[in-house]
């Protein structure tokens, strides 16, 4: 049976040394510490475990893998080697991507990710490593490579595993918000800033239009995309610019509303939980550090473990969402 759970290095090291294949999620010096192995990592210190959401220096979230370790690559891309993830993952399997938050390999794969030859096409999901947020500024975040033990903090790290023919990966977008009913938002260009935009067909500046409505900027920004709505967090107003910065890219053409405010983070992942199936066994989960921080999770209960990420992936880069994967047996 696959597990999921917050452990000590030490029973890390022993998972790792019996030859599953491992996501391992921790402090960068507990990284630092496990075994060569069949395992890829990203610093992050933010958790939901059986005790509730926790924060944790000295101990490492391990999600051991489906698949044969011995048919598993692990493949490290740049900036210009990305684009080509998906032509390179197994027909029959999936793709695990980990990258740092803030580097440019992140910025390019969330603003061109859409673009990606044959994306959609094989399962693709992963998270975004960073840091305690006292830390911001100070640490860079990381992600490690368990086979040679290196570690990045500009590059992105592909876990590419096979699946027997009759299995396959099922990814659950799971978001908490809801689009507020008012005015729809279009912006005239994509990327991580934007000022100039549309409401409701009027031109505006979008900083002074979320000033105007006293918008808590806590609350993403949220988007349908044929049917999943998908948040686009807010990380900053600058008012000297008078722009709004993203912590992942709009995009023009794509109408946006305002987020509806949460009031208790636990019963609306509950809800928004109620809505999912979830076929077969849990594979990987991760939730979003927004999410740990904004809805004051420390000690509160999920029901699904993993770390909590400065970004999930499911195909596309998404913020202020849970994902969570299953192994699916199609027989």
């Amino acid at each position: 049976m696959l597990q999921h759970r917050l452990m000590s290095v030490a029973a890390a090291a022993e998972v790792i040394s019996s030859g599953a294949a491992c996501c391992v999620a921790g402090d960068e010096a507990m990284l630092r510490r496990l075994p060569r192995g069949c395992w890829v990592g990203g610093t992050i210190p933010y958790f939901m475990s059986e005790r509730g959401g926790t924060c944790s220096h000295d101990k490492v979230f391990v999600s051991t893998l489906p698949g044969e370790p011995s048919r598993m690559r692990i493949v490290r891309h740049s900036r210009s080697t990305l684009p080509g993830i998906c032509t390179e993952a197994p027909e029959h399997g999936y793709t695990l991507l980990l990258m740092p938050a803030f580097s440019p390999v992140l910025q390019s794969f969330a603003e061109e990710a859409p673009t990606y030859d044959e994306m959609y096409l094989r399962p693709l999901f992963g998270w975004v490593s960073g840091v305690h947020l006292d830390e911001l500024g100070k640490r860079a975040p990381l992600v490690f490579n368990g086979q040679s033990g290196e570690a990045y903090e500009d590059a992105a790290l592909a876990l590419h595993a096979e699946l027997p023919p009759t299995t396959t990966m099922h990814i659950d977008i799971v978001n908490p918000f809801q689009k507020q009913t008012g005015p729809v938002i279009e912006l005239d260009r994509g990327g991580f800033f934007a000022d100039v935009c549309r409401v409701d067909g009027r031109a505006e500046n979008l900083h002074d239009f979320l000033l105007n409505i006293n918008h808590d900027i806590r609350l993403p920004l949220v988007a349908d995309y044929c049917g999943a709505l998908v948040n686009v967090s807010i990380r900053q107003l600058h008012a000297k610019t008078r722009q709004v910065e993203f912590y992942t890219p709009v995009f023009s053409g794509v109408s946006y509303q305002t987020a509806a405010p949460v009031s208790d983070y636990v019963a609306a992942f509950s809800t928004a939980l109620a809505t999912h199936r979830m076929p077969g066994e849990m594979v990987f989960a991760c939730n979003c550090a927004l999410n740990h921080v904004y809805g004051e999770l420390d000690g509160r209960q999920l029901e699904i473990h993993g770390p909590a990420t400065f970004g999930e992936i499911a195909y596309l880069l998404l913020n202020q969402t849970l994902i969570h994967v299953s192994l699916v047996d199609r027989e």
